[in-house]
């Protein structure tokens, strides 16, 4: 008998496939819902919390580390010893990826215009349809098609305001550079946890980024704490459940059976989604775009579902 955890029921890391016909396929919709709404807290929470990027980036990966721990190491400590050479390198270079994310997007946002750099950044979803062009997939033309109409519902609330200024420009192509990071982690996500649960993974994965960023304060000099207050380590200690523990945690439990194309596109909800929140907690009326992008986001990843389902038959 075939169970859940069996590589033969899930879907082909190459071809991503999301075949929703398949038993708790609604189950990681809705996670994928839970998922998305955590990590839209993630820019506001951050624009409130006063304290350097990157060691920002540093503490949701730490607590994390933190949380996991004890249930890593007792309920998972055989698994991750058995995890395999293969499955352990994946997973350290998905952890190095995601700091790279980080370590990439967070000061472009200092360098550059919030649109543009969040425009850019969420092409992570054509760069994972790209990746796994190269890796043999023929991603079907619907495919490309609902990557382009979601990515279209980002520009359509963010604008793309690119300015000639050398400071601006290397914004950019650090924010775009962090979108290629993190495709690079959801396709790498997706292979490891084919055969590797979800807390495993994670905290390998988490590990090696908490691991990453500490270095890059280490070396930048950002301040890890010396004067917070306690209003700063409540936040991050909320932006660690919101972002992390609900919003990745959850994408890489959910990334195994709805396949990378459809889990990244999904992500370009948290654009509209941070508007959103923030409206609610912070005051900031969104605009009037930000309804109508929604739905075009939504139409998009309806699209890229549709494909992947088909493919799946």
């Amino acid at each position: 008998m075939r169970t859940a955890e069996t590589p033969a029921s899930l879907p082909s890391p190459v071809s991503g496939a999301t075949p929703l016909g398949r038993p708790g396929a609604g189950l990681d919709l809705f996670l994928l819902a839970v998922a998305v709404s955590g990590i839209s807290l993630s820019a506001p929470l951050i624009a409130a919390t006063a304290a350097p990027a990157l060691a920002i980036a540093f503490w949701r990966n730490a607590m994390a580390v933190g949380a996991l721990t004890p249930l890593a190491l007792t309920r998972h400590r055989a698994e991750l010893r058995s995890m395999g050479r293969r499955n352990a390198l994946l997973a350290v270079a998905a952890g190095a990826l995601l700091a790279l994310h980080f370590g990439l997007w967070l000061p472009s946002l200092h360098m550059t215009s919030v649109a543009s750099s969040t425009a850019l950044v969420t092409t992570t979803p054509i760069w994972t349809t790209l990746l796994l062009r190269l890796r043999g997939h023929r991603p079907p033309a619907l495919v490309w098609a609902g990557t382009a109409v979601a990515f279209a519902g980002v520009v359509l609330l963010t604008g793309v305001d690119l300015t000639l200024s050398p400071r601006a420009l290397a914004g950019d192509a650090l924010a775009l550079a962090g979108g290629m990071a993190a495709a690079g982690y959801v396709l790498l996500g997706a292979e490891v946890r084919r055969t590797v649960s979800t807390t495993a993974y994670t905290f390998v994965c988490y590990t090696t980024t908490a691991a990453v960023l500490l270095a890059a304060c280490l070396v930048t000099g950002a301040d890890l704490g010396g004067g917070y207050d306690g209003e700063t380590w409540l936040k991050l200690a909320l932006l660690t459940v919101a972002a992390q523990l609900l919003g990745h945690s959850l994408i890489n439990r959910v990334v195994r059976g709805l396949g990378p194309s459809t889990t990244s596109t999904a992500i370009l909800l948290e654009t509209p989604g941070a508007a959103l929140i923030a409206a609610l907690w912070l005051g900031q009326t969104p605009p009037a775009a930000v309804y109508g992008a929604l739905a075009v986001i939504m139409l998009g990843l309806a699209l890229v579902v549709r494909a992947n389902t088909r493919a799946a038959r």
